[in-house]
C-alpha cells in the first residue's frame, strides 16, 4: 500500500494559513489588498476587540457573481493570474490565490457580493461550505471573519495582547492608505473610529490624517527618475524623527513592501543631519516596469527583488542628499497659545480613540507592523479643517552661503549659546556643536584629500600596544602613511612616530594622534577608508570643539558663524543635534503676550 496520499484541501489550506495568516493584521492585509484590486474607491474595516472576535471589511468595488464567490475559496483560484507570463508583470496586490482558503479555514467566514446584477451571500466555518443564497444587491463585498484560530488552539494561544494585536493592524492600514490615497479608508475598533482618510488622491493630506498636522507642515516632497525607476513621496525634516525605522515607508507600484537595505540607504541619507539612534519619516513611492521586480518570494508579498538595484540605491541617496542640502533646516521654535478649558460631553463612541499606548511585546524583526512608541490616531473630524497644509521650508537655495541668514550675535548665556538676531526674530547658537560641525567639515576633507606635507616631531611618540593591536596597526601603515604620519616599528609590538600631518589640532597633536590609532584598532572588521575618515572626522570634531561655559568674545562669534555659514551643512553637528534654533518675531510677542495688543510699549 503507498505511503504517500495527496494532502486533504483543508489540511492544506491549514498549512498554509500558518505563513498567510500569522495574526489579525495578516487577515486584514489579505482582505483590504483583494479589495483595492477590485477597484474600490471606499474600504471600510471594523474590528471588535482588535480583531480577535470579528474583522468586517466592507468595499464597493466590482463584487463577484456566483460562482466566482463559492470558487474564490479553492486553493489557488485567482482572477489575477491566467497564464506564465502574467507572473512575470504582475501588477495586482493578489495573485497566488492562497489567502481566502487559508483564512476560512482559521476562522468562520460570511461573504456578501454583488457585481450589481447579482448578489451572494455565502456561509463557511473551518473551511467547509456550510450555506449559499441570493444576497442584496449593493454593488461591492462586505466579507466578515469571526473567531479567528477557534480550530486552531496553538495559534490562538500565542496571539498578543488587544493593544499590540490593534496596534498591528493600525500600522498596516496606515502604510496601505498611504499607499493608495485615492481610496478613502476607515479604521473602527469598538465602534471607535481610528482612521478616516478623505481619498482625495493626496499623500500630504493622508499624512495629516496619520501623523497630525504638525508633521505634515514639516514633510519635504521628493521627485527623481531615471530611465528605470520613478520615486515620488514625502521625507520629514530632520527635526521630525522617531525611535523605529517603521516610520520609513516604501512603496513600489502602490504595494508596501520591506527592504532592509532601501530602509539603510534611507536612514543614510540623514546622516548628521539627526540622531544616529533616532529615524526620519518617510513615504517613498516607487514605480517600475513589473517586469523589473519579483514579488512572488514570500506568500506575505511584502519582500521584493530588483533588476538594476544598485542604481535605485543610488538614486534614492542622491535625490535625499541634494534635498537636504538644498533647503534651510533651522530648528523653528513655535510658541503654543494656551486655550481655555471648555468643558463639554463626554465624547461619543464613534469618535477618534485618541491615543492608543502599545505593549512592546514583539520585536521589529519579527512583525513589521509593530510600532516601538506611543501610537497616535488621529480623525480627520477633530483635526483643524484646513483643505490646503502650508509645508514650511518649501525654498530651494542653491548657494551654499544663502542656506545661513545674515545674522548678528548680541551676547553669550552660561558661556554655550551665542545670542543672534536679525530682522526675522532671534537665533540661539548652540556653540559647541556649531564648532564640532565646522571642525568636522574641515578634518573630513582633510582625511580624504590627503597629501604629504607633515610636521617632524621634535620629540617622537613612542606607543606600546598589545600584540594583536599591533597587528591591525601593521596592516594599515600605509593608510597612515599616506595621510602624512612617519612611523616605524620600535621594538616588540611598538611604534614611533616621528612626523604627523600639518592639519592635526595645534597644541593636541599628541592626544589627536592616540585617538586616531585608536580608532583603527576599533574599527569593524569590515574595515573601510570612509568609515575611517567619518569615525575620525567625527573624534577629532567633538575633541577639538569650543567647550560648554567658555565664554568668547564678539569677534570670535561672528567667526564662528562666518565658518558655519560655509559649510556643507551648517544647522547639525556631526552626531545630528542642531547648532541652531530660531523664534520668531511672533512666537517671541506670543512670549510676553504681546501679540494681542495693538498698542504695543
Amino acid at each position: 500500500m503507498s505511503k504517500i496520499h495527496v494532502m486533504d484541501e483543508i489540511l492544506a489550506n491549514k498549512i498554509a494559513a500558518g505563513e498567510v495568516v500569522e495574526r489579525c493584521s495578516s487577515v486584514v492585509k489579505e482582505l483590504v489588498e483583494n479589495s483595492i484590486d477590485a477597484n474600490s474607491s471606499e474600504i471600510k474595516i471594523e474590528l471588535i476587540d482588535a480583531g480577535t472576535k470579528q474583522i468586517k471589511v466592507t468595499d464597493n468595488g466590482i463584487g463577484m457573481a456566483e460562482d466566482d464567490a463559492v470558487l474564490a475559496f479553492s486553493r489557488h483560484a485567482t482572477s489575477k493570474l491566467i497564464d506564465e507570463d502574467d507572473l512575470y508583470r504582475i501588477e495586482t496586490l493578489g495573485f497566488r490565490g492562497e489567502a481566502l482558503p487559508s483564512i476560512a479555514s482559521v476562522s468562520k467566514v460570511s461573504l456578501d457580493t454583488s457585481n450589481g446584477e447579482v448578489g451572494t451571500h455565502v456561509e463557511i466555518v473551518g473551511g467547509h461550505i456550510k450555506e449559499t443564497k441570493s444576497g442584496s444587491l449593493r454593488k461591492g463585498t462586505c466579507i466578515t471573519i469571526k473567531d479567528l484560530f477557534y480550530n486552531t488552539p496553538a495559534r490562538l494561544k500565542h496571539m498578543k495582547s488587544l493593544y499590540t494585536e490593534l496596534a498591528n493592524v493600525t500600522d498596516y492600514v496606515n502604510k496601505i492608505a498611504l499607499s493608495h490615497p485615492d481610496i478613502k479608508f476607515i479604521l473602527v475598533n469598538n465602534d471607535n473610529i481610528l482612521l478616516n482618510t478623505d481619498g482625495s488622491n493626496n499623500v500630504l493630506k493622508t499624512i495629516k490624517a496619520i501623523y497630525g498636522l504638525e508633521v505634515a507642515k514639516k514633510m519635504l516632497t521628493l521627485k527623481t527618475e531615471d530611465n528605470d525607476y520613478t520615486i515620488d513621496g514625502f521625507l520629514s525634516l530632520p527635526e521630525v524623527h522617531r525611535s523605529s525605522r517603521n516610520h520609513m515607508i516604501t512603496l513600489v507600484n502602490g504595494r508596501v513592501v520591506r527592504n532592509v537595505e532601501l530602509n539603510r540607504i534611507i536612514n543614510d541619507s540623514y546622516h548628521s543631519f539627526k540622531p544616529d539612534n533616532r529615524y526620519p519619516i518617510v513615504v517613498l513611492n516607487i514605480t517600475v516596469d513589473p517586469s523589473l521586480i519579483d514579488v512572488n518570494i514570500h506568500p506575505t508579498k511584502m519582500d521584493i527583488k530588483f533588476s538594476k538595484f544598485e542604481e535605485l540605491k543610488s538614486l534614492i541617496e542622491k535625490a535625499i542628499k541634494d534635498l537636504l542640502h538644498k533647503k534651510r533646516l533651522i530648528s523653528h521654535i513655535e510658541v503654543k497659545e494656551e486655550k481655555e478649558e471648555v468643558k463639554s460631553e463626554p465624547i461619543k463612541k464613534n469618535y477618534v480613540q485618541s491615543q492608543l499606548f502599545v505593549e512592546r511585546e514583539v520585536k521589529e524583526e519579527e512583525n513589521p507592523y509593530t510600532n516601538e512608541e506611543q501610537v497616535l490616531f488621529v480623525n480627520n473630524d477633530l483635526i483643524e479643517k484646513e483643505e490646503i497644509i502650508e509645508q514650511e521650508n518649501d525654498e530651494i537655495i542653491e548657494d551654499k552661503k544663502e542656506r545661513l541668514p545674515e545674522i548678528y550675535p548680541v551676547g553669550l548665556v552660561h558661556g554655550t549659546y551665542i545670542i543672534c538676531q536679525n530682522e526675522k526674530g532671534m537665533y540661539l547658537i548652540d556653540q559647541h556643536a556649531a564648532k564640532e560641525r565646522i571642525n568636522y567639515e574641515f578634518y573630513k576633507y582633510q582625511l580624504g584629500h590627503p597629501n604629504e606635507a607633515s610636521i617632524s616631531l621634535l620629540f617622537p611618540i613612542t606607543l606600546e600596544l598589545s600584540n594583536s593591536e599591533f597587528i591591525i596597526i601593521k596592516e594599515h601603515l600605509s593608510l597612515l602613511e599616506k595621510l602624512g604620519f612617519s612611523i616605524e616599528e620600535f621594538g616588540i609590538n611598538s611604534l614611533i612616530i616621528k612626523a604627523h600631518p600639518t592639519w592635526l589640532p595645534k597644541n593636541y597633536e599628541s592626544e589627536a594622534i592616540r585617538k586616531i590609532i585608536d580608532v583603527i584598532i576599533n574599527c569593524d572588521k569590515d574595515f573601510s577608508i570612509e568609515k575611517f575618515n567619518e569615525k575620525t572626522a567625527t573624534m577629532l570634531s567633538c575633541k577639538m570643539a569650543i567647550k560648554a561655559n567658555t565664554s568668547i568674545t564678539l569677534e570670535e562669534m561672528e567667526r564662528l558663524i562666518n565658518d558655519l555659514r560655509n559649510c556643507d551643512n551648517p544647522f547639525n553637528c556631526p552626531h545630528g543635534r542642531p547648532t541652531l534654533v530660531f523664534y520668531s518675531n511672533y512666537d517671541l510677542e506670543k512670549l510676553f503676550k504681546r501679540s494681542g495688543f495693538e498698542n504695543k510699549v
